[in-house]
């Protein structure tokens, strides 16, 4: 069986490495001053993929922690996706120019269906993520503050026949809880879509959930939460991923 891709996230408030539980702003710990840093170790932990989020930038709707996001890419050889008030052409492009390798864009898909398939049909759908955030079976958007009225399972049929590739799907209630990740909904996921590269992301406790989500045949997961509260062991991780 194909191993699973791991990707460690960074979600940045006030240009510092934080942490939410179910995108509660008021929930919120700070774990480092300085992202770059952070994206350093992970790297040098040997991870290549990092998940960045601008927290600020979803509730603002328009990036605000860039200067983050370059700070991380002039620095490392990480690839990075980024996500987090990307509304417009002018916050996609300032997101790539910054170093971004692909971006994640969920409200505007939700939105402004046809300005989400125009960025697909210019930039490629290697380089967009769909962000498909679920709150109560339906898509929430904005920093997780408003919830649509779109269901999930039909939101993403209209983009996967659009041609969309890689979707990150987050189950708000689990997000930043270390309550496991759930799994019913991503093998219900992947039992539709078979072919998408599905990035599962909330819960994530241990390596028994990330063994659980391998097993699923879930191609990817991010995970913060449990690194920074030392809940995973970053040796025996990679031993597992590597044998």
């Amino acid at each position: 069986m194909k191993q699973i891709e791991l990707i460690p996230a960074i979600d940045i408030i006030n240009g510092k490495c934080v942490r939410l539980t179910k995108g509660d702003y008021s929930q919120k710990t700070v774990y480092r001053d300085s992202p770059t840093d952070v994206a350093k170790e992970f790297e040098d932990l040997g991870f290549r993929r990092l998940h960045v989020v601008d927290l600020d930038g979803a509730k603002s709707k328009h990036i605000v922690n860039i200067a983050a996001l370059r700070g991380i890419t002039e620095n490392t050889k990480l690839t990075v996706d980024f996500g987090g008030g990307i509304k417009t052409d002018d916050d996609l492009q300032q997101a790539f120019e910054a170093g971004a390798s692909m971006v994640t864009v969920g409200s505007v898909a939700v939105t402004y269906p046809e300005l989400f398939a125009e960025w697909l049909g210019k930039y490629g759908a290697d380089r967009m993520i769909l962000g498909a955030d679920v709150r109560n079976g339906n898509i929430s958007i904005n920093g997780w503050k408003e919830d649509s009225d779109k269901a999930l399972l039909p939101f993403l049929a209209q983009y996967v026949d659009m041609g969309v590739k890689n979707v990150l799907c987050t189950e708000i209630s689990k997000d930043g809880t270390l309550s496991g990740p759930a799994l019913e909904l991503y093998s219900e996921l992947m039992k539709a879509y078979p072919t998408l590269h599905l990035i599962a992301s909330g819960g994530v406790s241990s390596l028994d959930d990330i063994q659980a989500l391998n097993d699923a045949g879930t191609p990817a997961v991010v995970f913060g939460k449990a690194i920074y509260e030392g809940k995973i062991n970053m040796k025996e991780l990679w031993h597992w991923h590597d044998a």
